[in-house]
């Protein structure tokens, strides 16, 4: 899939509400919340986001500062509630490196420090 699509796709759910699968979620984020909850705590991050596409789908994970996880719709949601007014501007900077990051067959992964 080209890079082009990627961002598209990601354009799509992460900043037009579209929808997230949860069968890629539980394929290609599930499996790694240990390790990232691990990573989290070792680097300090104040919370933890992870993003994957596959074939069109996107998936999405979120660690809070309390540890909890969240998927696809509510990550976002509360990626949003975090973000606040800079959500928008973020996410649209963000994509071309998601894309990158996806394109060359890894995860997507950010660990934030500060709000």
């Amino acid at each position: 899939m080209s890079k082009k699509t990627i961002e598209k796709n990601l354009a799509k759910a992460l900043l037009k509400n579209g929808d997230f699968a949860i069968k890629l979620f539980e394929y290609e984020l599930a499996e790694h919340v240990g390790e990232y909850l691990k990573s989290k705590q070792d680097d300090g991050d104040k919370y933890f986001f992870a993003v994957t596409e596959h074939t069109n789908d996107v998936a999405m994970l979120l660690i809070d500062e309390q540890n909890t996880v969240y998927q696809n719709e509510i990550a976002r949601e509360i990626l949003k509630s975090l973000w606040r007014n800079a959500y928008v501007t973020n996410v649209k900077r963000l994509i071309p490196d998601i894309a990158a990051e996806l394109d060359a067959g890894r995860l997507f992964t950010a660990g934030v420090k500060e709000i």
